[in-house]
């Protein structure tokens, strides 16, 4: 299977979190199941956030 890595700032996470979270309610309403969705939202929750690096003053 192919993977894909982005790069996301946290309003752009939560806008995921929360059109997933939609697209679940939308799917459990209709009684539809929601698995693959539910392993999708709890990949983008649980994703590690990427360590900044400082810079110093050498560096600039």
């Amino acid at each position: 299977m192919e993977k894909r890595l982005i790069e996301v700032d946290e309003y752009e996470r939560r806008l995921i979190i929360a059109s997933l979270n939609d697209t679940r309610n939308e799917l459990m309403a209709q009684g539809r199941d929601t698995g693959f969705v539910d392993d999708t939202l709890l990949t983008v929750i649980d994703a590690p956030a990427k360590k900044q690096k400082k810079k110093t003053e050498a560096h600039r």
